[in-house]
This record gives C-alpha cells, sequence and structure tokens, in this order.
C-alpha cells in the first residue's frame, strides 16, 4: 500500500512539474498518539463468540499514513451487514475484557442513512487522531456497527464509566463535532454484559 501511494504521489508531482525544485525528505506529520484499524465480520461466523472474528488491519501514527489508509479500505457504508470497523488506540483491544475498557461504557448515535454514517466515521476519525476531546485520556476508540433495518450505528468507546463529568464532556463534544441536535444516549459495558439482550440501558443523555 505504501508503495502504491508513494507512486501516485509521484505522479501527481510530475504532472504539475514546475522550475522549483521538488522537497525529497519532507518529514510526516506525527500523531501524539498511535492507532489501530479493526475489523470484524461477525456475518461469516453465525453463533461463534463476540470478537472471535476480530482482526487487526493496521496500525498507523502520521497523517499520511491515516489518509492513505482510509483512501484505501472500505467505508462503513460498504460493509455487509452485522459488521463491524473500528478504530481504537494503539494497544487497546475493541473488547469489554481489554483493561482499558472493562470499567468503561459507550455513547451511541444511530445513523438511518448510509451517507450520513461515512459522514460521522470521518469527522469522529479526524477528532480522535487531532485530540479535539478536552477528555481525549478517556477516550478508548470508536465502533462503527453496520447492521439491518437502517439500524447502523456509531459507538464512541470510554474507559471510566462512573466519571460522570468526563463523559458528559465528550458526549457534548461529539454532538458538536457531528453537528447534531438528536439526543444521544450512554450506557455501562457492566449494564451490556449483564444483560445480553441487545437491549441498552441508558446512564447518561445529552
Amino acid at each position: 500500500m505504501a508503495s502504491e501511494v508513494a507512486m501516485e504521489g509521484s505522479t501527481v508531482a510530475a504532472a504539475g512539474t514546475t522550475d522549483a525544485p521538488v522537497p525529497t525528505d519532507k518529514q510526516p506529520h506525527k500523531l501524539d498518539k498511535k492507532w489501530t484499524f479493526w475489523f470484524d465480520n461477525q456475518s461469516k461466523k453465525h453463533g461463534a463468540a463476540w470478537g472471535s472474528s476480530l482482526r487487526k488491519v493496521f496500525t498507523f501514527d502520521t497523517v499520511e499514513e491515516f489518509w492513505s489508509l482510509y483512501e484505501n479500505i472500505f467505508k462503513p457504508s460498504k460493509l455487509l451487514s452485522n459488521a463491524d470497523f473500528h478504530l481504537f488506540k494503539a494497544g487497546v483491544e475493541p473488547k469489554w475484557e481489554d483493561p482499558e475498557c472493562a470499567n468503561g461504557g459507550k455513547w451511541t448515535v444511530i445513523c438511518s442513512r448510509k451517507a450520513i454514517l461515512d459522514i460521522m466515521w470521518l469527522e469522529t476519525l479526524m477528532a480522535l487522531i487531532g485530540e479535539q476531546f478536552d477528555e481525549a485520556d478517556e477516550i478508548c476508540g470508536v465502533v462503527a456497527s453496520v447492521r439491518q433495518q437502517r439500524q447502523d450505528k456509531i459507538s464512541l468507546w470510554t474507559k471510566t464509566a462512573a466519571n460522570e463529568a468526563a463523559q458528559m464532556s465528550i458526549g457534548r463534544k461529539w454532538k458538536e463535532i457531528l453537528n447534531i441536535t438528536d439526543q444521544i444516549t450512554y450506557s455501562f459495558h457492566d449494564d451490556s454484559r449483564r444483560e445480553r439482550s441487545g437491549k441498552q440501558k441508558s446512564r447518561y443523555n445529552v
């Protein structure tokens, strides 16, 4: 992938050749943290344990790597039903059992239109890697879940569910980033583990 991107960049540069020298030692723009894309296609393993089909896609830590990956991988709207696409901090697995997630929860936005799902996904990704949240250390990652009957959703996972002030700050900021007015809800992973019914008990709302 990296070689393909380099070739594309060379082609673009050649097409716009001028008398000015083209810099060859431009340094990549480092991000504050490393991030990892994950993919989970539950539809391929019907009845299998949750997370058994979870696969790591790629870890990156520069702006250039992010855009290269984003342009060359499927957008959420193109995924099959019951597939999940994740972006989490490197070293954190998108599972309830991960130590960073075990005591956490998630804000969830339901999306009924595929085009809007892709826009919300990109806006959230840029906000995460760009450290736009005041409580950035509280955030574990984000999940785009493609479901049937227009129940696609994006969930922002955080690590300390009981810290209401931090979660409310994150929820308000996320709504601002997504430019939405509908109420969004926060659920605890502990509640989801106990119920196992698919229904999420709302703890916080913004």
